[in-house]
């Protein structure tokens, strides 16, 4: 019938009777047989479309099978559709497009009853969805039109019903373990019987209907949203929070506020706890570790929470600097946190200090090292930690040079070797008077030398531009200490012509074996500072002294020789009588060895106040005008020209160890103004010329 000539080829007519037979069987049985199911027989439609499209399928089938000659010839030359795509349309166009509206309801009343909770035919679901698949006829544009967009509306709907439901009786984590769940039954839900394609479509609407639509509500939910979360430590239901939020476009920002705000609470705590202890007299202003390992405990908590529950989320990290940075340079009284927290290291690091292991004191160095990086100030904290350095290293009370060497380089590790040069030259200009102090010894012993110092004497050599700036007393020293200073200097010029040693008498020490002449004889191994040394050898003969007599004869001024002998006579050791006795050292007051001195122990260690105050802030602004004026110096040489507000902004970003105010800063451009390093361009005065 197909391969005769015209006109007894009857290709055309067999193709048309093919479509025929076709639309006829669908209009008389198949149509009629859907129709007569309508809601609420929606089960009933479904499993009548899915055995009438298995039908029509078969019939399909079978024949394209019988007609495969119309395929290969006849509609090829003809560009026609073939047989299967034929067949397909017909069922398209008679029965899908006049049933669709009704099957997809069905079917999206069957995916709420499911949500509630009962069991359904999920074979059959998925049997539905792939008529819909098929119906776009190699795309899924059928699918994506007549099922999905129906589906993702009565889903927005359901949970949209669902969210004023649960947000009105449950607690935030409550709440969560409902749309977690509801969120992973969807998910399974797509997976199960609808096209892949979906899941994205449906989880967004879910995410937006569960979470984004009540997401400020959830977080701060009076009794259960996310600072009560915090403040009770309930980090499985943060996690799962996090996890819900951070499945929204910039969800965890609200999150993240909230729990910048919360530690910043937690910190201002402490802070306030220190201020009321302050004001109660319950504190030292200069000394809280109480303090300082609330701060540390605090810090280590909401970094381990961070790291363990909130995947180390880069939002919740900033949020963790941001709180630490306002609570470190936040300070109460007139000690700053830098220095508490520096003077918290040295009680770690000194010898007699807090009772820890190594690895313990190496652990709270890196947290304190970690707090540091928040200081605004980090010059401040260098120059104390210094000067405690310098303190800890001269009076032989480290507890360790490794743990100063240790912490030494967690320092230059955050902020560089600049910030730490001189610091590393204070431990090794004591390597080296451990040497200079071995070879004094051999000189010691030369024949030349062994008879004119009798004394058992040790010298530390080190470089001035190293070390803290400490007060010089000129001393005229007992003649008992002469020679120990003068052997010495003959060995130092020997060995250094070009060097020249200055002595610093308020750092020395001294081992005076004094005896007591009262009712009893009594002898006692006295050590001292070489300035009370002195003092004291200078009533060896017994004899009174005025003050202004004994200053005279130790050639001290005023201001350093009453802390001295304030020592002496007024602490709990009183070695010398005072007359009149009293505790305040004045001009007008006479002195004698007190021979009434007792004491159970034979070995007597007397303090004395320090010459020095603790930090040199002057220094410290000093160093920072030359920061600011080498900075202002490097822009300027590569830029050549710049604006007022943009050589402000490349400073500030530039400076690392402290944060200058902007009147700091132009003070230092009208400075190298002055000096012509600079000069105002002709373009305005707001803009500057290097000048070479």
């Amino acid at each position: 019938m197909c391969t005769q000539r015209t006109p007894y080829n009857h290709s055309e007519k067999l193709y048309e009777k093919h479509s025929e037979t076709i639309s006829m069987y669908l209009q008389k049985h198949v149509l009629p047989a859907l129709k007569g199911k309508q809601p609420p027989q929606d089960v009933f439609l479904l499993k009548e479309l899915q055995t009438r499209w298995q039908h029509h399928t078969i019939m399909n089938k079978w024949m394209r099978e019988f007609f495969m000659y119309l395929d290969r010839y006849f509609v090829k030359h003809h560009n026609l559709k073939p047989l299967s795509t034929a067949g397909l349309t017909h069922f398209k166009t008679l029965v899908y497009d006049e049933c669709k509206t009704e099957v997809a309801d069905a079917m999206l009343i069957i995916v709420d009853t499911e949500r509630e909770g009962n069991t359904i035919d999920r074979t059959l679901m998925k049997q539905i969805v792939s008529v819909f698949e098929t119906m776009g006829l190699g795309a899924l544009g059928a699918y994506n039109s007549d099922l999905e967009e129906p589906l993702l509306v009565s889903t927005r709907n359901f949970y949209g019903r669902r969210r004023e439901e649960w947000i009105a009786v449950d607690s935030t984590p409550d709440y969560l373990v409902k749309a977690e769940k509801a969120l992973n039954q969807e998910k399974e839900r797509v997976g199960a019987y609808f096209n892949l394609s979906s899941e994205s479509k449906v989880l967004k609407v879910c995410e937006e209907e569960l979470l984004e639509n009540c997401q400020t509500t959830l977080l701060e939910k009076e009794g259960s949203g996310c600072k009560v979360l915090l403040s009770n430590d309930k980090t499985e239901d943060l996690e799962r929070m996090f996890k819900l939020f951070n499945r929204l476009d910039n969800g965890l920002v609200p999150m993240a506020a909230i729990v910048k705000e919360f530690i910043e609470s937690v910190g201002m705590s402490h802070i306030s706890t220190r201020e009321a202890k302050i004001k109660a007299a319950e504190a030292e202003e200069n000394d809280d570790p109480d303090f300082v390992k609330a701060l540390l405990a605090t810090h280590a908590k909401y970094v381990d929470l961070i790291k363990a529950h909130l995947s180390n989320h880069p939002l919740f990290q900033q949020a963790l600097k941001d709180a630490f940075a306002t609570i470190m340079n936040n300070d109460v009284g007139s000690t700053t946190n830098a220095e508490l927290i520096s003077t918290y290291c040295d009680r770690l690091l000194k010898a007699g200090g807090e009772k820890l292991s190594e690895a313990e004191i190496e652990h709270y160095l890196d947290s304190i090292v970690e707090l540091f990086t928040y200081l605004r100030d980090k010059d401040y904290f260098g120059e104390v930690f210094r000067n405690q350095l310098a303190k800890r290293l001269l009076n032989q009370k480290s507890a360790s040079d490794d743990l100063e060497k240790s912490m030494i380089s967690k320092l230059k590790a955050q902020v560089g070797s600049q910030f730490t040069s001189k610091m590393e030259g204070m431990m090794n200009d004591l390597t080296t008077a451990d040497e200079h102090d071995k070879l004094f010894k051999d000189f010691q012993k030369l024949p030349s030398e062994t008879d004119k110092c009798p004394l058992d004497t040790s010298v530390q050599v080190l470089t001035t531009g190293n070390w803290p700036s400490y007060k010089k007393p000129e001393l005229l020293l007992p003649k008992a200490m002469q020679p120990a200073v003068d052997q010495f200097e003959r060995y130092f010029k020997g060995t250094n012509e070009q060097r020249r040693i200055t002595w610093m008498f308020s750092l020395g020490t001294v081992k005076v074996k004094a005896t007591f002449f009262g009712k009893e004889k009594k002898s006692y191994d006295l050590e001292l500072a070489t300035l009370q040394g002195a003092a004291l050898l200078a009533f060896e003969d017994g004899e009174e002294l005025t003050f202004e007599e004994l200053s005279q004869k130790l050639d001290l001024k005023t201001e350093v020789l009453k802390p001295v002998m304030h020592s002496l006579c007024c602490g709990k050791f009183k070695v010398i009588a005072k007359n009149p006795a009293n505790n305040k050292v004045k001009e007008t007051d006479k002195f004698s060895p007190n021979a009434k001195f007792k004491n159970n122990n034979k070995r007597v260690k007397i303090p004395m106040a320090s010459l020095d105050s603790n930090v040199n802030t002057k220094k410290v602004e000093e160093d920072r005008s030359v920061n600011i004026d080498a900075s202002l110096v490097r822009i300027m040489k590569s830029r050549k020209t710049l604006g007022h507000q943009a050589l402000v902004a490349e400073v500030l970003e530039q400076m690392v160890l402290f944060k200058p105010d902007a009147r700091a800063i132009k003070k230092r451009i009208e400075s190298l103004l002055e000096r012509e390093y600079l000069e105002r361009s002709e373009n305005g005065n707001n803009v500057y010329n290097y000048l070479a």
